[in-house]
């Protein structure tokens, strides 16, 4: 099907699901793109203008400015609305702004023929028009509209978008409307119809010619004054304008064929403008393998290319200080930290460089995995870095290590081993004489050891032969990171990313495809397990709260820590004073603001019981002094309670800290509340954390909380985390505001798609690995990494 063989579209002016209606009305088909709702009358739409070459037409049609296809250069036109709210400027991003749904309309029948539980279309004209309140809230408001058609019979029809239904469906208006009747008191009834007004009955067209259906209704992610109807209008303009025919495609006509999938042009038109379920159906599933495959064949690409430079071996020693740490160990190593262990050993000693992923719960024991792998290039005369996200975690890191070395990280001390490896620590905020001389031990190779922050990247610092690099809490860095510190090895070195963040099959080989990836599911002997509890303050009395903090005194007056982790810095004058959690629920009749650290610091020192704990604040706005001194007092047993924000997510390691309080848990996710519970349960002592809401049960967001408190098995977490986030949403961007880099492909709903993409991406990279006779491919892969400045890779 030609770009003149798109079907016309009613579909336009139908509304998105809320109801809402169009702002125009049915149009009978026409020969030229109807004008923008919002152009000028100088701005009558151009042809079409003559196709650049200088790229392949892949690139060279998706990345033409939107205005060349579709007229619109006022401030308040469409095109000028998709560039300022939606950063549309471009005909591929146009294209690739994909429905989020469709609205199935079916055959249009009569209102005598509508049958309960059956999805219908009818065309019918507005009776009478009411508004009423809503009994469970009084603040909203209801709208119920009845209706007739030609056979005379009715039907009431109730809105929940009130104002819309109101403004938009007069008394005498004719409409098209798209629901599912039910029952109700003996009485058929909608509730929620679709809707678009039309002129006349006969004015409704768009039939699909295969089905004799109304085609599917594409509906558009909205933002600010850009509707569906809107969004459509421009969309169907560049569907006549643009030869999307011309466009070449990244996958092979033999691979579309042997994944029965439709030609790019054919599955854009099929998106937008389907005329079944099926044909958008098979689009859909063209864009999932299309980022799939794509994904797959840079991440095999990067991997080729890595393994395709040799490593200098590093095979364990009988007699070296891996042995010796070995045999001083305190406890024996799990069955899982053994058999990665073995896999990392025998991967150290080759020539091909290790390019691995160790994956583990909160507690698995994953540093003493990477410590012991670091002792084996060490004992080959060569170092070792580990790249930590945060000062805090660095110096953690840093101080384990020495720790659990003892005298084997004590080179030319009285006391210290003949085989002990200097152990040195580079940070930010380090003075300029402990500065210099950490990067002198380091230039030298006297520091087998590195530990340290994006301070180890910078170009002034130089190894004398870097052996592995160890990048810790791998998805706070990103692959420029990853290479820069390879980059400072003479030959290519060993590379160990670590991350706590369980991660499902899929998502390990969609996210983490250029690296093998190894998972600790064992927790070390000696851990007692972390009991969860979600308090519910909107459903419950004050008792409940003045409970919370009668358990944070019980843990003190026994000798133990308290964490209260608020989800915002905040300040003195931030929220009003409210003497309690509760109090603040009642006064605040909306939502609550979110609780901060400065009003829980004020919150917890008022608590009669607490009044005599040593109380301290942490947050990531301190220096980065300031911070340490603060988790050494805490890790000192110093402080009782630590009132802080996540900046305690990772790596703080406190085993005397026995409770943790999250208060306003709902505005984190699933993993990340999974990451603070870590902090807890680290030492002999049972140990409690209470996730203290203060949002309603019937809140979206109760379903993540039970989910945390009732396993703590990061694994099944992670699982349930992707089936609660949206679509795509594989890397919890939307928990923190960011981008997923992932439009197409779900985790768990692809993991066989994913799988055959990585084959055929494998097979492309095995006769092509340059990419040289895949040119469409090649440029479609550089597209989706300049788009997203390699938003994606850079967080895996």
């Amino acid at each position: 099907m030609t770009t003149r063989d798109v079907p016309e579209p009613l579909p336009l002016d139908m509304p998105p699901g809320d109801g809402r209606t169009a702002r125009t009305t049915a149009r009978q088909p026409q020969a030229a793109p109807p004008p923008d709702p919002g152009a000028t009358a100088e701005e009558a739409p151009a042809p079409p203008p003559a196709q650049t070459r200088s790229h392949s037409a892949f690139v060279g049609l998706l990345d033409q400015p939107l205005t060349r296809y579709v007229p619109g250069s006022s401030p308040r036109s469409t095109v000028a609305l998709l560039a300022k709210d939606l950063g549309i400027t471009t005909v591929g991003q146009l294209l690739d702004h994909a429905p989020r749904r469709y609205i199935h309309r079916g055959r249009i029948q009569a209102l005598t023929d509508l049958v309960a539980g059956e999805r219908t279309s009818f065309v019918a004209r507005v009776e009478s028009s009411s508004t009423r309140r809503m009994r469970s809230d009084p603040r909203r408001s209801l709208t119920d509209v009845v209706v007739a058609d030609d056979s005379g019979a009715q039907l009431k029809i109730t809105f929940f978008n009130a104002y819309s239904a109101q403004k938009d469906l007069p008394v005498g208006s004719l409409a098209l409307f798209t629901g599912k009747p039910e029952f109700y008191r003996g009485e058929l009834s909608m509730t929620g119809a679709d809707y678009a007004p039309v002129e006349t009955p006969e004015a409704v067209s768009g039939a699909s010619s295969e089905t004799g259906e109304l085609m599917p209704i594409p509906v558009y992610p909205e933002a600010g004054k850009l509707t569906t109807p809107r969004i459509g209008k421009v969309v169907q303009q560049l569907l006549l304008t643009a030869d999307l025919d011309s466009l070449e495609d990244p996958l092979s006509p033999e691979l579309r064929d042997a994944e029965e999938l439709p030609p790019l042009g054919q599955a854009y038109r099929d998106l937008h403008r389907p005329e079944t379920v099926e044909a958008y159906e098979r689009a859909r599933r063209r864009f999932r393998f299309q980022e799939a495959f794509v994904l797959q064949t840079e991440l095999v690409r990067r991997r080729a290319e890595h393994a395709s430079h040799p490593a200098d071996p590093r095979p364990p020693r009988e007699d070296g200080i891996l042995a010796s740490f070995d045999a001083a160990l305190p406890f024996a190593l799990t069955p899982g930290q053994r058999e990665v262990g073995e896999q990392i050993s025998d991967e150290l000693a080759g020539t091909a460089p290790m390019n691995r992923l160790l994956q583990g719960d909160v507690g698995s024991g994953k540093t003493v995995v990477a410590l012991r792998a670091m002792l084996q290039v060490v004992d080959h005369g060569g170092q070792a870095a580990m790249l930590a996200p945060t000062e805090v975690l660095a110096t953690q890191h840093y101080e384990k290590i020495t720790a659990a070395l003892g005298p084997l990280a004590e080179p030319g001390r009285l006391g210290g081993d003949s085989l002990a490896t200097g152990v040195t620590l580079l940070t930010g905020s380090m003075s300029v004489p402990a500065r210099r001389r950490a990067l002198l031990d380091i230039a030298s190779g006297a520091s087998g050891i590195v530990v340290g922050t994006h301070a180890l990247i910078q170009e002034n610092v130089q190894f004398a032969d870097l052996g592995l690099a160890v990048v810790d809490e791998q998805h706070r860095f990103g692959v420029e990171q990853r290479d820069a510190l390879r980059g400072k090895a003479a030959s290519t070195p060993h590379t160990l990313v670590m991350t706590a963040t369980p991660i499902p099959r899929t998502v390990a080989m969609t996210v983490f495809g250029d690296l093998d990836v190894s998972t600790l599911r064992e927790l070390p002997g000696g851990r007692r397990p972390i009991t969860t509890h979600v308090v519910g303050l909107a459903e419950h009395g004050p008792s409940w709260e003045r409970r919370v903090w009668s358990l944070a005194a019980e843990h003190v007056a026994a000798g133990r820590q308290v964490y209260v982790v608020a989800p915002k810095i905040g300040d003195d004058a931030a929220l009003p004073p409210f003497a309690s959690l509760r109090a603040s629920l009642e006064a605040q009749q909306e939502e609550p603001e979110p609780a901060t650290v400065a009003w829980l610091q004020e919150l917890v020192a008022a608590q009669p019981e607490l009044r005599s704990a040593r109380i301290a604040v942490l947050h990531g706005r301190q220096d980065t002094g300031t911070k340490a001194e603060t988790m050494a007092a805490f890790d000192a047993g110093e402080v009782d309670v630590l009132v802080s924000t996540t900046v305690v997510e990772v790596g703080v390691d406190v085993p005397n800290a026995t409770l943790m309080v999250v208060v306003d848990p709902e505005r984190f996710g699933i993993s990340q509340l999974h990451q603070l519970r870590g902090r807890i349960g680290r030492g002999e002592h049972a140990s409690t954390c209470l996730l203290v809401t203060r949002v309603a049960p019937d809140h979206p967001a109760r379903a993540r909380l039970e989910a945390v408190a009732a396993t703590t098995d990061g694994f099944e977490l992670a699982e349930a985390d992707l089936k609660l986030r949206k679509e795509g949403d594989i890397l919890g961007a939307s928990q923190s505001g960011g981008r997923s880099g992932l439009r197409w492909v779900g985790a768990l709903r692809d993991e066989a798609l994913v799988a055959r993409a990585r084959n055929a991406a494998e097979a492309v990279i095995r006769e092509d690995p340059g990419l040289g006779n895949h040119p469409v491919l090649r440029e479609s892969i550089e597209r989706v990494l300049d788009e997203d400045r390699q938003a994606f890779l850079e967080r895996g």
